[in-house]
């Protein structure tokens, strides 16, 4: 369901604090999960120091609900024309559990405030989207500021 609990929630929130996230970063492919808050270990993409946050949104399955192949294409590709309008940096992403039974095609971007990321999830019908920084993995509802933050850790993958 797309609408908020009555702590300002989406219903689905328990499945988003314990997402995973594969990133493409050319050659290379890393698995971001959450851990214990305080926790991070890993490859992360962006210096240290340069304060930029990569922030994971996709277009799938709008208002909570399964969406055909087709629509699901159509809005994704959708969702990168408006980063590559924005001229923003971005990688190929893909969330879902982490047993990999549910999969969404997602894009990392680097470049936008917490703001705008919520923005751009809630124009594209989502209910959250992840938040990745040096010291956190937050999940950000789109339509509340309710924010799950956990500490992090990226491991390698073989890119899909």
């Amino acid at each position: 369901m797309h609408a908020p609990d009555a702590a300002g929630t989406p219903l689905n929130w328990d499945l988003y604090r314990a997402a995973v996230v594969d990133i493409r970063f050319g050659d290379r492919a890393v698995r971001v999960s959450p851990r214990p808050r305080g926790t991070v270990g890993g490859f992360f993409p962006v210096p240290a120091g340069g304060g930029a946050t990569v922030h994971v949104i996709t277009a799938w399955n709008p208002r909570g609900r399964t969406a055909s192949d087709d629509a699901n294409a159509r809005a994704q590709h959708l969702l990168l024309d408006e980063v590559r309008l924005r001229g923003l940096t971005w990688w190929p992403a893909e969330g879902g559990d982490a047993c990999g039974t549910h999969r969404e095609e997602s894009v990392a971007v680097v470049g936008l405030s917490d703001t705008a990321a919520r923005d751009l999830g809630r124009r594209f019908g989502q209910d959250a989207v992840f938040a990745w920084t040096p010291d956190a993995w937050r999940v950000l509802a789109c339509d509340t500021g309710a924010v799950a933050v956990s500490g992090w850790a990226a491991s390698g993958r073989a890119p899909a």
